[in-house]
């Protein structure tokens, strides 16, 4: 009787005998051989169950509009709406601008805080997110590796990070140049810009700074300030670093602030982590933090609903 050897099939192969409604055709089989091939069958379907069920999907990012003063409108591509107070709203590709005597306080789901003065516009160009960090209690640290790209087109943008996770970037473009902040620590930057300059204030953290047309980049340390300056087309601009004049360090402190402090007041978590229902996997929930007593044991807690 011939012996026929089962070679060990890959995954692909395991489909393809699927597929062909498994038509091979032997011409000496015992019972011993088709137990085998059945085996096998069952064991390649619980890995590739395994597989598919251990996927998680990315969820997509969103803003928690913590606190609006005055009128700030949103244009999300497929509408232009008035921000009001703890709406959710889906963050990548938004454009924010703040009007005369207004000021708008957010946070990312990526929990980085941003403080926008009157007059200014904001854009998230890009915000993709990896699935949220299970069992995640470390509230001050990011929920997951991010990749953000966000451009300020004019006025002052305050901003407030956690710990950043590794593998994560945050760039923020203004006409002149670059913000890079890729340290795991906490920041907390303002950038203004103004007709042909930008400035950009570090109050804590570290950031790399490069201008358009730039080969390289400059960094920047906690209590210095870079203005950067365009020089015409197609020319890398002038950069100046020195130390946050005096001057201007209370009005500094009361942009980030207000980013800081919108920071405290929400935070996101994974609806999957949230609740056990079908079919919102990958979406994200706003948990608003209410302030309680001091001398009671931490904040208490309460989910703003699912992310819309």
């Amino acid at each position: 009787m011939t012996r026929y050897t089962l070679r060990k099939f890959a995954l692909s192969e395991f489909v393809w005998l699927q597929r062909i409604g498994y038509s091979l055709i032997f011409s000496e089989m015992n019972v011993k051989s088709l137990t085998s091939i059945s085996t096998l069958l069952v064991l390649l379907g619980t890995v590739a169950s395994a597989q598919t069920s251990s996927e998680r999907k990315s969820p997509t990012s969103k803003f928690y509009v913590t606190d609006v003063e005055g009128f700030s409108e949103v244009n999300t591509g497929n509408v232009t709406q008035e921000l009001t107070e703890k709406s959710i709203i889906d963050a990548e590709g938004a454009v924010i601008e703040t009007k005369d005597d207004s000021s708008t306080a957010l946070v990312m789901s990526n929990g980085m805080g941003v403080y926008l003065p009157p007059d200014t516009k904001f854009s998230v160009n890009r915000f993709l997110q990896e699935p949220f960090t299970p069992n995640r209690t470390d509230l001050d640290s990011e929920p997951s590796v991010s990749q953000t790209r966000t451009m300020v087109s004019s006025g002052s943008v305050g901003l407030c990070s956690g710990k950043l996770v590794a593998g994560s970037s945050m760039t923020y473009d203004t006409p002149q140049g670059s913000v890079n902040i890729l340290s795991q620590s906490t920041q907390k930057v303002v950038i203004q810009v103004s007709g042909d300059t930008t400035t950009v204030s570090l109050l804590e953290g570290s950031v790399t700074l490069r201008g358009e047309n730039m080969a390289g980049g400059e960094s920047l340390q906690s209590g210095q300030q870079a203005v950067i300056r365009s020089r015409g087309l197609n020319q890398p601009p002038e950069i100046t670093i020195g130390s946050i004049p005096l001057a201007q360090m209370e009005s500094l402190e009361s942009t980030v602030n207000g980013a800081c402090q919108a920071r405290k007041k929400v935070y996101f978590d994974s609806a999957e982590r949230v609740v056990e229902t079908e079919g919102v996997a990958g979406e994200l929930f706003a948990i608003e933090l209410t302030p309680v007593d001091p001398t009671s044991i931490g904040p208490v807690s309460s989910p703003a609903g699912p992310a819309q």
